[in-house]
This record gives C-alpha cells, structure tokens and sequence, in this order.
C-alpha cells in the first residue's frame, strides 16, 4: 500500500498511551498526547499563513524536541522538510534557503543575528518563526512555542498523497549542497525493507496500527549525531513512526558524560552515530569510568557515514556485552547499501559489510564485477531511490542513472565483492587519490592510520606532486596521553599496506577534520596540509 508519514501519525498517535514520552530533552518532557495536539496545531497555523502542499520550511537548529516535532507537523501538513547545517556561515545559509526556495524558516534563537544579516535577501521566504526558551524574539518573527499550543490541537481534515517529499540536502565531498528529493512511500520502503531482514513487518496501514496495539510504543533512540544530517534524521524518524521516544541532550558539542547519563535515566535502547569520531570519545568515557554508567538497555548501537573500526566496537561492547553494533553503509542518495553487525561473540572486519539485496557493483564500463575477481566496482542501488536533486537535472543524471533498463543510485562509493558476495568498502571516488598511476582510496589508509595507538583519528587527502602527480598525505590527531611521533606512524601503515599506499608525509592536524555529522572535511583538511607543506 502506499505510504505517507502524515498518515501514519494520525493512525498510530490515538493508540499510543497518551503520557508516553515522544521527545525527552534535558529534563523536558513531551508526552505522545501532548505532541500530537501541538503538531496538529503547527501544521495548522503554517496552512493558514498561506503555505500550500509542497511549500519548503527549512529547520536551522539544534538537536531538540523541537526538530523532531516540527517534521511532525510539515508531514501533516503536507510540506517539506529542509535542513540547514547550523555551522554554516551567513552565505551558507542564505544559500540553502534560497536554493531550497524556502517559504518558512524555522531556527533557534542562537541563530538570531545570522537571520537578521540575511533577512533582506530573502525574498522568497514568507514566515520567519523563532524557537526560544525565553519570550523575547526577533520583530519579525512568530514564537514557536505560541504557534503550537495555539489552537484545540485537532486532527487536520486533510488528503495526503505517497509523492509528498522530504529534503535532505548533503554537502557530499564537491560542490555546492544538493537537495535530495525522497518521496514519502519510497522512504518508508527503504525504512520496511530493513526491518523486514529481523521478521515480518506491518505491511498495511491496519496492520501497523495493530502491531502498535499490541506492542506499544516503541523504546528510546538518542541521536548523539545531529538531526540534521541523514543519520540522526532518519533513524529518530524510524522510532517517531513506531511510536517511541527521542531522547536529545543539551550540550551544543557531543559530551560523553551527558550522553551516557542521558542513556541510563532514560533507559535507551537505540543509540546513533557516526563512526569513530563519535565512538572514540564516548568509549574513553566509559573506560575512565568502569561501571558508573548502567547501560544494560542499549540494544543497538547504529553508525552510518563513516567506517566504524572493529576495534572500537570491540572494547564498547565490553561495556554493553548485550548490544549490537550496526554499521550501515549508505548516504542520503540511497538507503541500505549493506550493513555490518558485531556482536561479542562474532567479529566483523572493518568496512566489510553484507551487500543489500538492491545493490549490484558495477564497473566503469557499466558491467557487473564478478565476485572474488578482486576487482575495484561502484556501488548501485535500485529502487526505492530518490526522485534525484532538486533543481539540478545535470546532478540528478550523473547520479541516478538507468543502466539495463533499471534506475540506480550511484553516489560514487568504491568497493570489491568478495566470492561470498560480501563487500569490502573502498571509499568515495570523488576523493580517490592517483598516485604514480595507483588508485589509493583514503578511507582504506585512514582506517590503518587510526589502529596505531597514538592515532585518535585520521584523514588522507592527495596534494600536488610532480614525482607522483599526487602524494599520499595524512593528517592526524593525537590520542590524549600520546605525543606525535611521524616516523612511528609512517612505518605502522607501512607493515599493513602496500608502499604506495603509506603517506609520503603525515603531519599534526590543527584543524577541525569533521561535521557536526562526523563526516570528513576534505576540503579543510587539504587547505591545512598545503599551507603547512608549502604546496601550491
């Protein structure tokens, strides 16, 4: 049947126990009963103030209720999410709203004199509407909290359709950020589809409703990533759309004591984030601590984006020996590339993942590579697939192409396929370095770079070299207590790789590597080894 996330709120929120938590935020509560009658509401006052189905609202905060609550009720009212990276600078940002044509802005008040700066360039937007903990907004805009508690909080009599979209705009590795366009039915397929690996699945919308009867509310997600990135975004979305609680904390900046305390009073069960630039810290934490934290609730720990090095799941899952570490590989373009699980009784390599049962690899020719041929592929993936970029028709080519007759997604990540069909993940190609006529993908180096004891994290990027057209370079940060020592580091990749794989030159980063969403910054980082190495 088809699908539409409005919908399914409607159907599921009258059964669900009226005092169950949807959004937990330190020390805020927002129950299930509470959330559906200010959802309702927002939807309601953004219909009024002239938005039509379709109309763009872009949400420039936070992780907080309000993110999660906010996507409620565009999905009730039939408009689109956008999101909005709140690192961005001012023509960032006005970027994303324009690009996106954004007629309402949601943001936070820390985001206040960002909006003033860019307001009068903002021509398309209608409706400005302040989130803020204290009555004092900007003149222009409405107060969010206002908006949702004004009203009966009634259900909105109103047809939706399975093509209503969602946004979710990726900076991806070049380029400007490119709107991915998903239709509501495709992305609950993509949501059902791997769900339906662990059992059977509600497959109409009477048998959802049934499941939740049964069942009840789903249990706690915390995003330790930030909602506005794919990861948080869709995960939290899976749990909202079962009825569960999303547990968000306060810290602007990932704190891995509130994030453990936060798990243990709420009693978590599923927990999301990006690779080891997430993991390291929150491992450290609980390795300075033995047993402070009761983590006994966590059943899953899920990372997508990045390689999550087994080393790391291995030493968590001392700490949650229940638990099971999912590594999934996709990217907003496609959903369920393949995934990875660890438990502690049974290891998985990093970056080897079971391949998704939409996927096939493909060659630069466009023909399929054969299992165990050890040879390089892209990664495809079939329908359900995004309906492609927003405003970009060349983008959407490159990216979402028919090969045989059959649409893909193809974002452009590399791997081998194993003679048991299994994958080995490469790395993005966009980011490929040739070095002397070799393809070296980073992320394999880093992945290296990262097991040595003194490395806490790791990028490699390819700069300009006339002996090698390009020199393997990687930059690091030093694990605390460790000191910085190039020549140790060169040699540990060394006895782990092939000689042209090892980096000519790894030097101490003194920059940021990551997102807020833990994915790597190339660009930074390949600006930062050129000044330092006096590379034009």
């Amino acid at each position: 049947m088809p699908w539409n996330f409005g919908d399914i709120l409607d159907a599921i929120s009258p059964i669900l126990p009226q005092d169950a938590p949807a959004f937990v935020h330190d020390g805020r509560r927002i129950t299930w009963g509470e959330t559906t009658k200010r959802s309702n509401n927002l939807a309601r006052a953004f219909i009024e103030r002239g938005a039509k189905p379709g109309a763009k609202v872009a949400f420039y905060m936070r992780n907080r209720p309000e993110y999660m609550e906010l996507l409620a009720a565009c999905f009730k009212a039939r408009l689109t999410h956008v999101n909005v990276n709140y690192r961005y600078k001012a023509d960032e940002v006005f970027y994303i709203f324009d690009n996106s044509d954004a007629q309402i802005v949601v943001y936070g008040s820390e985001f206040r004199d960002i909006i003033e700066e860019i307001r009068p360039r903002l021509t398309k937007v209608q409706t400005f509407v302040e989130v803020n903990d204290s009555n004092e907004i900007a003149s222009f805009a409405e107060r969010y909290e206002t908006l949702a508690t004004t009203g009966d909080g009634r259900k909105l009599d109103i047809e939706r359709s399975p093509d209503d979209l969602l946004f979710i705009y990726t900076g991806g590795t070049t380029g400007m950020p490119k709107g991915v366009m998903w239709r509501h039915d495709d992305l609950r397929e993509v949501q059902l589809s791997a769900a339906r690996k662990l059992g059977p699945v509600p497959e109409t919308m009477a048998e959802l409703v049934e499941a939740v009867k049964l069942v009840g509310p789903a249990g706690a997600i915390l995003p330790a990533c930030p909602l506005m990135h794919g990861t948080g975004l869709l995960t939290s979305l899976g749990a909202m759309m079962s009825g569960g609680a999303i547990v968000t904390i306060e810290n602007a900046s990932l704190d891995p004591v509130e994030l453990w305390s936060a798990v243990e009073a709420n009693k978590v069960q599923t927990i999301a984030i990006v690779g080891d630039a997430f993991a390291k810290p929150m491992l450290r934490t609980l390795e300075e601590t033995p047993g402070k934290f009761d983590l006994s609730s966590v059943a899953i720990m899920i990372s997508s984006g990045v390689m999550w090095s087994t080393e790391v799941k291995r030493d968590l899952l001392k700490h949650m020996p229940n638990a099971i570490m999912t590594d999934s590989f996709g990217a907003s373009e496609g959903i369920g590339f393949g995934a990875s699980l660890m438990t502690k009784d049974g290891e998985i390599k990093t970056a080897k993942f079971q391949i998704g049962d939409r996927c096939k690899v493909f060659d630069e020719k466009d023909e399929p590579v054969e299992p165990g041929s050890g040879k390089p592929g892209i990664i495809a993936m079939a329908a359900p697939i995004p309906v492609g970029y927003y405003k970009d028709e060349e983008k959407t080519a490159k990216t979402f192409r028919t090969i045989r007759g059959e649409r893909y997604s193809i974002p452009g990540d590399w791997c081998t396929v194993e003679a048991d069909g299994t994958l080995t993940l490469l790395g993005r190609g966009s980011v490929c370095i040739n070095t002397a006529g070799e393809k070296v993908y980073p992320e394999e180096v880093e992945e290296v770079l990262k097991t040595h004891p003194a490395v806490e994290d790791a990028l490699v990027v390819g700069l300009p070299d006339d002996k090698w057209g390009q020199a393997v370079t990687g930059i690091v940060k030093v694990t605390p207590g460790h000191h910085f020592d190039e020549a140790s580091i060169r040699a540990h990749v060394r006895e782990k790789l092939a000689g042209y794989k090892t980096p000519k030159r790894i030097l101490l980063g003194t920059v940021p590597f990551r997102a807020p969403n833990g994915k790597a910054d190339y660009k930074g980082v390949t600006a930062f080894a050129k000044q330092e190495l006096g590379v034009a």
